[in-house]
């Protein structure tokens, strides 16, 4: 199995140490482990300013040397993307990308810089928080800068109890011509398991968008847990790579260095 998504210590919002994840991992029968830390480049973020490449990289290796033989680390962060702070990760990706296995790109903001907490949907009706939202996914895409997209429809993690009616084939127009630029940017997504084991009890995204990705000819995929906490690591992992074979996706990516290699699902499964 292959978590491309663990938060550690250098994360604002996980006090979890890498060593405890990379046990974890090690019991779960994951074989592959990315460390992506939050780079948090919009001012108002509590975590701005906290992230620390280089700590972070000797983190990694000291990690490397402990568990040689018994899992493989991959070098990675999760930068947080939106128009406003489009400057600021075009620097940070042209300084450090070429140092890291594997990079995501993440939306936790509106344009206007609003987080995507309950808090945004005051007022507002679904439309005026999706549609923006996968605009900014979208700009995201374009960029031409990660290795894959975090969280694709994050928003329904966070709907307050006035807006859980979300049903992304009401957005399926919407989507699908998300997709289309997916398909010819050559971009992957992940599929985060966070949703499966809290709100909305589905993965992010779900099998219906993957269903439609497949279909107009996508298929680059990343798997990865989401996970602030050792017990999480791997979570929902055996039961994705199901959903994925089901959907019409025969493999998912692994990277080393921002390369990328294709393993086949039906070989992750029967290992």
């Amino acid at each position: 199995m292959f978590d491309y998504h663990v938060h550690t210590t250098f994360s604002v919002d996980c006090a979890t140490p890498m060593e405890a994840s990379c046990e974890a991992a090690v019991a779960a029968g994951v074989t592959e482990i990315a460390f992506t830390d939050h780079q948090d480049l919009q001012p108002s973020d509590m975590g701005f300013g906290l992230y620390q490449p280089a700590a972070y990289f000797a983190e990694v290796e000291r990690m490397r040397d402990r568990f040689d033989g018994r899992l493989t680390i991959l070098a990675g962060v999760e930068v947080d993307y939106h128009t406003e702070t489009h400057e600021a990760v075009e620097e940070f990706i042209t300084e450090f990308g070429p140092r890291y296995d594997f990079v995501i790109g993440s939306v936790h903001y509106a344009a206007g810089g609003e987080i995507v907490f309950p808090e945004l949907f005051g007022g507002k009706q679904l439309d005026d928080v999706i549609l923006p939202y996968l605009d900014q996914v979208e700009r995201a895409v374009m960029t031409g800068w990660f290795d894959t997209i975090g969280h694709l429809d994050l928003p329904k993690r966070y709907l307050p109890k006035t807006h859980r009616d979300y049903d992304p084939a009401a957005y399926r127009a919407r989507i699908s011509a998300l997709l289309d630029v997916f398909v010819a940017q050559d971009q992957a997504f992940e599929i985060n398991t966070s949703g499966m084991r809290q709100r909305p009890k589905t993965s992010m995204p779900g099998p219906a968008i993957v269903r439609w990705y497949a279909e107009l000819g996508g298929t680059r995929i990343t798997t990865g847990t989401d996970s602030h906490a050792a017990q999480t690591v791997g979570a929902g992992l055996q039961a994705t790579l199901q959903m994925l074979k089901l959907c019409g996706i025969d493999d998912i990516l692994s990277f080393r260095r921002r390369a990328e290699t294709r393993v086949p699902i039906d070989t992750l499964l029967s290992a």
